[in-house]
């Protein structure tokens, strides 16, 4: 099934693409083919309003590795899945609103090229395009589609995103306290406040992060201290940290293959 294209041209006139493709056949077929990929396990994706801009292949950097991810992009929603057989079939549905979701350009770097980040308050990950017509493609639609949102609603951008994650590959020794080394026993854990990769004594602490669970959650004693304060101010890490040649806008929030810590 190949991607809508909307033709490039004034704001209105994707609007109004859009609006004729709301009611078309063509758009609840390719709605309806979408959800078939997907199973009995999906979710329902057909909505009055609802349209299919765009979909494609990503490579999504997990937890442990790169790993190719099936992408779709309504005007309201963007869907991801695993792959299991191409084109035809697809499991572990993810379902990201786009109102919460903004976008930031990822610096070419090594082989991951052509790459930008996806954050919202729940989840945040870097995904790549197989060529720089496709990242420019993706980014411009999915901006235009939270802009349209946005302005339709009334509501401001969103103003907090999760954490990036730090791939396990980026940190052979614990980020915060800089001695511990990693190893089957010593495992690796990751702070969802900060994203850095933690060993288990400077991560034993939990707290309640509403946007991301409705339980407490594992945190480094830095954030901790940081988010139990007096003033309650917290000091969010920058995108770059001491490792040199390593962008933490290159990793990501968690890998839904092993969601563990």
């Amino acid at each position: 099934m190949p991607p809508v294209k909307l033709k490039e041209g004034s704001h209105d006139g994707e609007v109004k693409m859009v609006d004729r493709l709301a009611n078309s056949e063509a758009n609840s077929k390719r709605i309806g083919v979408v959800e078939g990929c997907f199973g009995a396990a999906g979710q329902p994706l057909a909505i009055p309003g609802r349209v299919l801009i765009g979909e494609g292949v990503l490579t999504k950097l997990c937890r442990k590795k790169p790993k190719a991810r099936q992408f779709f992009l309504f005007n309201d929603i963007l869907v991801y899945g695993n792959i299991v057989i191409q084109k035809k079939k697809y499991n572990k549905q993810h379902i990201i609103p786009l109102e919460s979701v903004t976008i930031d350009t990822v610096p070419d770097e090594g082989d991951l090229r052509n790459g930008w980040l996806i954050k919202t308050p729940t989840k945040s990950f870097a995904v790549y395009a197989a060529t720089a017509t496709e990242k420019s493609e993706w980014m411009n639609h999915i901006a235009k589609c939270v802009g349209d949102l946005l302005t339709k609603s009334g509501k401001a951008p969103s103003g907090e995103h999760a954490a990036v994650w730090v791939p396990d590959s980026e940190a052979t020794v614990c980020m915060r306290c800089l001695k511990v080394k990693f190893t089957p026993v010593s495992r690796r854990h990751h702070c969802r406040k900060c994203g850095f990769v933690v060993c288990g004594p400077c991560s034993e602490k939990k707290y309640l992060l509403p946007s991301q669970s409705s339980k407490p959650v594992r945190v480094c004693e830095f954030c901790y201290v940081q988010l139990t304060s007096a003033g309650g101010g917290y000091a969010p890490r920058s995108d770059s940290f001491g490792r040199q040649g390593f962008n933490s806008n290159l990793s990501d929030d968690e890998d839904e293959d092993d969601s563990s810590d």
